[in-house]
C-alpha cells in the first residue's frame, strides 16, 4: 500500500478508555473493506470474535502469525501489525497503538506501517498522544483527534495485597512473580485469574472468562493486560515498576504505566490504580502525570529499511543495516529475525546455499519464523538451518516426515505449567511454519494439527492454572458474603463444619481448625463464614460440657484439659500447689460469659478430681488438729506429702501421744530423716504432683521423674521441688575427690528413711553391696545417702572388710560447739588401740 496524500488519514490519539478502538471497527465496517492491525495476537483474536459476532465468519478474516482464518469472500482482516496483508488494497486501513514505534523491539514494524500503509478511502491510526509531534512531522496530511478519557483514573496509593478490592488486577513482569502473587492471592482470596503473554488466546480467554463471569474477584497478569484488553476491572495494583526489556532491567516510564493503570475503569465508570505494600508509593510526580494523561513526547522512533537488497546474504545484511535519512527516525537494534540471519550466515553451507537471490529471499523468510520459546538463540538458529536445508533440497519443500517427527514431540499434555507453556511456545513457531503453504505439500492438514495440539495444551494449561491459583471453595464462600446472602452452614456430630456444603475444617472443642488446604489467617472469607455457622452451634456446645458427667474430663501431661477428648482449658497458678485454676482455651468464637460458664464446669470437675488423686493431702490439709499436729499437717500438705525431720524438729517435740496417733491415722510417717505421706508417693501420683508443682512454679512442666530410687539431681531442682515429687537431696557440697566437686543425689523419701532405719539398729555398718541393695541403691550412691543421714566413714581397716560409717557426734550433727571427740572411739579396733600395757611394780 503506497503513501498517497489525496486519502483521509486521521490520528485519533488520547489515554485509554476513550472508545478508540470502537470509533475504529465502526468506521471499518462503514466501509465495504478493512484491514486493522494490532499490537498483540490476543487483541486481534478478541476484537475479530466482536467483528465476527456483527457481520459473521463468512466475512471476517484473522491473520496472526499462528493464526489464518481467511474465508474466500472476508472483506474485513484483523490482523497483528507484522502480519498485515500489505500487498492487499482495502478501503479501510487502521493501526492500533501507533505509539509503540518507539519501542525498541517492534516500533520499526510501527513506524513502516505509520509511513507507508494506507487505506484506498480513509486510514486510521489509534495511539498515545505522545507520538502527536512526531506524527505530524512525518504523516503531514494526518488530521488529529483527541479524545478523552471517559472516566476518571485516581491514585489509591499502597495496599496490601490482602487488602485489595475485588476487581483488581495486580501487575508483575515476569511469569515467577505472577505465580508466586497468584499463589499469595489463592490462599488469601480463594483464587485469581492469571494472564500472561505467553498464553494462548484460548488459555487466555478460560482465563480471562473465570475473572469477568465473578468465578474469581482478582487478576494477576503481566504487561500483556496494557494493550486494549477489556476487562472489567476497578483496580490496578503494581506489584514491580521495574521490567526486563530484552537488554537489561529498568524503570516503567509515565506513559507505560499510564497504559496498563488505565485498563482500569470501563467506559463510564471511574477506576482507581496504585501499587502493593512490599513496593511502596509512586512518587507524585509520576502520580500527576499519569492522572493528567500529561507526559513528555516522544522525540523519535525506532526504523528499518523495507528496500532490501537479495543479490547475495551480505548485501541483504548491509540494507538492513542502512540509516535513516530523517532526524526524527532512529536505526532500529537488530531484531530477532536479523539476529537469526547474521547466525547462519556464520555456517559456510547455509552460505554456499544462498547463491542467488531466490535463495536469499527464502533465507529472509526462514529467518522470520518467530523465536516464540525465547530459547537460546543456538538452538533457534539450528531449527531454522534445518529448515532452510530442507527447502533448498527438496524442491521448496518440508519433507513431511520431518514435520511429524517435529510436532509429534510436542503433542503431550503431562507436567506441570512451565512445561506446558513451554511446548504451547513451541507449538506456535511450528503453526507459524505450517500457516507457509508454499512450504507444505498438505499445509491445510499440518495447521489442523497444529491447532489441535495447541487447543489441547491449552486447555491442559488453563486446568494447571486453575487447580494452581483457584480455591472454588474459598472462592464461592466470599462471593457469597459479599452478596450479603445467609449462608447454610452445618456441623456434624464429628465435629466437621460445613458451609454451603463444603468442608472448611474441624470443631475441636471450642477451638475452629482449618481445613489442611486453607492456612488460619489467609483464609478471611472462611473465617468469617464460620462464625456465622457457628453462632447457633457454640451454645448448644457450651449446654452440653455443663451437663455432661465427670468421665468426659480429663487431665493430660501438659496441663491441657480436654472435654470428649479435645482441648478446652489449661491449668494456671492458683493459691498453692494442690489448688490451680483453669483457664479456658482461647477462642475467637466465644464471649465473655460462654468463657465464664466453661470455666466455672472445668473448675469443679478439676477440684473433684484433684481431690480423687491426692484425697490424703486434702485430708491433712483439712484435718480437724490442734497446735503442733496442725501445723505438721498443714506444712505437709503444703510440700505436697514430704519434710525433712530436721525442718520440723520443734513441732515434733512439742507432739503428744494423741496428736501422733492422729496423724498416723491420717497417713502420716514420722521416719528419723523425713515426715512423708506413703500414698501420695507411688511413681504415678510422683508424675501428676510434677505436674502440679510445675504450674504452681510458673515454669515448663518439671520432667516426671523416673521410677528409680535415686538419680542424678537435675540441675533445676531445688529442695522444695525434689519434697513435691517425693524425693531429697543428698550430696552436693563439698568435694568428692581431688579436684572433683560431689554430684547432688535424689533419693526417694521412702528409700532414704529405709536405709536410716538399717544404719541406726546396726551402727556402725559397713557400706557394702548388700546395704545398698536392701535400700534399692547402688553402692556408688550409698556414701552420699548415708552422709547426708548424718553418717561419716571411719578409718580403713586391714580386715578387708568394706569400709564402717557411724553416726556423727550428737554436736556435728546438729551443729552445736562442744568437745571434740574422735569418732574413731566407736570401732572397737579403736579402743583397743588406745589400751595401755599395765607397769609391773
Amino acid at each position: 500500500m503506497s503513501r498517497r496524500h489525496d486519502r483521509q488519514v486521521t490520528a485519533v490519539l488520547g489515554p485509554t478508555n476513550t472508545g478508540k478502538t470502537h470509533l475504529a471497527i465502526e468506521r471499518m465496517l462503514g466501509h465495504s473493506s478493512g484491514v486493522m492491525g494490532f499490537p498483540l495476537r490476543l487483541l486481534a483474536r478478541e476484537n475479530y470474535d466482536k467483528v465476527v459476532r456483527l457481520k459473521g465468519a463468512g466475512q471476517v478474516a484473522l491473520i496472526t502469525g499462528e493464526e489464518k482464518i481467511v474465508p474466500p469472500r472476508a472483506r474485513y482482516f484483523l490482523c497483528t501489525v507484522e502480519s498485515m496483508p500489505l500487498d492487499k488494497p482495502a478501503a479501510f486501513l487502521a493501526v492500533d497503538e501507533v505509539q509503540l514505534a518507539a519501542d525498541p523491539e517492534r516500533g520499526h514494524v510501527f513506524t513502516d506501517r505509520l509511513l507507508h500503509s494506507r487505506g484506498v478511502e480513509e486510514t486510521m491510526f489509534l495511539g498515545s498522544d505522545t507520538i502527536q509531534p512526531l506524527l505530524k512531522r512525518l504523516v503531514p496530511e494526518a488530521s488529529v483527534v483527541s479524545r478523552p478519557r471517559f472516566s476518571t483514573l485516581s491514585y489509591a496509593g499502597a495496599k496490601k495485597l490482602t487488602r485489595l478490592p475485588p476487581r483488581s488486577a495486580v501487575v508483575a513482569f515476569s511469569a515467577a512473580e505472577v505465580y508466586a502473587l497468584a499463589e499469595l492471592i489463592r490462599r488469601q482470596r480463594g483464587g485469581t485469574a492469571v494472564v500472561l503473554g505467553a498464553l494462548s488466546p484460548r488459555t487466555r480467554n478460560a482465563q480471562v472468562e473465570m475473572f469477568e463471569s465473578g468465578e474469581v474477584d482478582y487478576l494477576v497478569a503481566t504487561d500483556a493486560i496494557g494493550m486494549g484488553l477489556n476487562l472489567g476491572l476497578d483496580h490496578v495494583a503494581f506489584a514491580r515498576l521495574t521490567k526486563f526489556d530484552g537488554y537489561a532491567h529498568r524503570r516503567l516510564q509515565p506513559p507505560e504505566i499510564a497504559q496498563i493503570a488505565g485498563r482500569a475503569g470501563r467506559h463510564m465508570a471511574d477506576g482507581t490504580f496504585g501499587t502493593t505494600n512490599e513496593l511502596g508509593a509512586i512518587d507524585p510526580e509520576t502520580v500527576e502525570a499519569v492522572e493528567g494523561h500529561s507526559f513528555d513526547p516522544l522525540t523519535s522512533l525506532f526504523w528499518r529499511s523495507r528496500d532490501l537488497d537479495f543479490r547475495s546474504p551480505e548485501a541483504l545484511l548491509k540494507s538492513l543495516e542502512a540509516r535513516p535519512e530523517r532526524r526524527e527516525l532512529i536505526r532500529v537494534r537488530p531484531p530477532e529475525d536479523q539476529q537469526a540471519l547474521a547466525a547462519l550466515l556464520r555456517d559456510s553451507e547455509i552460505r554456499g546455499l544462498a547463491g542467488d537471490p531466490g535463495s536469499v529471499r527464502l533465507l529472509w523468510e526462514v529467518c522470520q519464523v518467530p523465536d516464540f520459546r525465547k530459547i537460546l538463540s543456538e538452538q533457534h538458529s539450528r531449527l531454522l538451518g534445518q529448515i532452510f536445508r530442507h527447502l533448498r533440497r527438496t524442491e521448496g519443500r518440508l519433507p513431511e516426515d520431518w514435520v511429524a517427527q517435529q510436532i509429534q514431540r510436542i503433542d503431550r499434555v503431562d507436567g506441570d505449567i512451565d512445561a506446558l507453556v513451554a511446548r504451547i511456545a513451541h507449538i506456535r513457531t511450528w503453526t507459524f511454519i505450517t500457516h507457509r503453504a508454499d512450504w507444505l505439500d498438505d499445509s491445510s492438514h499440518w495447521q489442523e494439527r497444529a491447532r489441535r495440539i495447541e487447543d489441547q495444551l491449552s486447555d491442559a494449561l488453563h486446568e494447571r492454572l486453575t487447580q494452581r491459583f483457584v480455591d472454588r471453595r474459598t472462592a464461592m464462600l466470599s462471593r457469597r458474603l459479599r452478596s450479603g446472602e445467609a449462608l447454610i452452614a452445618a456441623v456434624r456430630r464429628t465435629g466437621e463444619v460445613l458451609v454451603e456444603g463444603e468442608h472448611v475444617g474441624r470443631l475441636q472443642g471450642f477451638r475452629f481448625q482449618l481445613d489442611g488446604s486453607i492456612e488460619k489467617g489467609d483464609a478471611p472469607a472462611v473465617l468469617t463464614a464460620t462464625r456465622r455457622a457457628l453462632q447457633d452451634e457454640m451454645p448448644r456446645r457450651v449446654n452440653r460440657l455443663e451437663a455432661d458427667d465427670d468421665g468426659c474430663f480429663r487431665l493430660e501431661g501438659d496441663g491441657v484439659v480436654a472435654w470428649r477428648g479435645a482441648p478446652v482449658g489449661r491449668l494456671a497458678k492458683g493459691d498453692s500447689p494442690l489448688r490451680p485454676r483453669v483457664q479456658p482455651l482461647d477462642s475467637e468464637f466465644l464471649d465473655g460469659r460462654a468463657r465464664e460458664r466453661i470455666r466455672l464446669r472445668l473448675q469443679n470437675w478439676l477440684t473433684r478430681h484433684l481431690r480423687n488423686r491426692l484425697a490424703l493431702l486434702f485430708d491433712l490439709e483439712e484435718a480437724a488438729l490442734a497446735g503442733a499436729a496442725r501445723g505438721l499437717a498443714f506444712q505437709l500438705a503444703e510440700a505436697m506429702g514430704a519434710l525433712p525431720r530436721s525442718r520440723a524438729a520443734a513441732e515434733i517435740a512439742a507432739l503428744e501421744r494423741a496428736d501422733r496417733k492422729a496423724l498416723q491415722g491420717l497417713g502420716v510417717r514420722l521416719g528419723a530423716a523425713s515426715l512423708y505421706v506413703p500414698g501420695v508417693q507411688s511413681p504415678p501420683l510422683q508424675r501428676f504432683k510434677a505436674l502440679l508443682w510445675s504450674v504452681f512454679r510458673e515454669r515448663e512442666a518439671f520432667p516426671p521423674p523416673s521410677d528409680r530410687v535415686a538419680l542424678p539431681a537435675p540441675d533445676d531442682w531445688d529442695e522444695a521441688t525434689a519434697l513435691a515429687l517425693g524425693f531429697r537431696l543428698c550430696g552436693g557440697a563439698g568435694r568428692g575427690g581431688p579436684g572433683r566437686e560431689r554430684r547432688r543425689l535424689a533419693v526417694r523419701v521412702e528409700a532414704l528413711e529405709k536405709l536410716s532405719a538399717a544404719a541406726h539398729r546396726r551402727a556402725p555398718l559397713p557400706a557394702d553391696g548388700a546395704l545398698a541393695e536392701a535400700c534399692g541403691l547402688t553402692e556408688e550412691q550409698l556414701p552420699t545417702a548415708l552422709a547426708a543421714l548424718g553418717f561419716r566413714p571411719l578409718p580403713a581397716g586391714d580386715t578387708g572388710q568394706a569400709r564402717l560409717w557411724a553416726p556423727k557426734p550428737r554436736h556435728e550433727r546438729h551443729g552445736r560447739p562442744g568437745r571434740r571427740r574422735s569418732a574413731e572411739v566407736v570401732s572397737p579396733f579403736a579402743a583397743l588401740a588406745g589400751l595401755k600395757p599395765s607397769r609391773k611394780r
